[in-house]
């Protein structure tokens, strides 16, 4: 006689446990990319799954105002508020882009009452770029 196998939960009704919502966070690392025309500020776990966003087009700014430094602020200010309700205390900020929102959003950052362990800018350079084509010959 074979044993019946119990079902836990149904998956009727979407699924079976919030996915966000219920993981205690005590560290992370927020990533911001500042570009001339946004800022965008995720904030993810040390596994590297992302816990929250948001980016200044997102809280509500609208063109050339979404490159500047109070957008980046605001940007910055969202996405950290939902961690810090997850219990978040500590985070490393790795930072990337040329934009105007990068003093801004690290300011941001340091007054949410985060533990910054590092600061880090990763910025892509290139060393010395791609080949370039060979010339053509008329």
């Amino acid at each position: 006689m074979t044993k019946a196998i119990q079902k836990i939960g149904s998956r009727r009704n979407g699924r079976i446990a919030s996915r966000k919502n219920g993981r205690r966070i005590p560290k992370g690392v927020i990533h911001v990319q500042a570009s001339f025309n946004n800022t965008i500020v995720t904030v993810t776990d040390v596994r590297g799954q992302v816990v929250s966003w948001s980016s200044a087009g997102t809280c509500g700014f609208r063109g050339t105002r979404r490159g500047t430094p109070f957008a980046a602020q605001t940007a910055a200010a969202n996405a950290i508020r939902t961690v810090v309700d997850q219990g978040m205390q500590r985070a490393e900020v790795m930072i990337k882009g040329p934009g105007l929102g990068r003093d801004a959003a690290l300011r941001a950052i340091r007054r949410s009452g985060i533990l910054l362990s590092f600061v880090r800018d990763v910025t892509p350079m290139p060393h010395n770029g791609c080949r370039p084509p060979k010339k053509r010959r008329v």
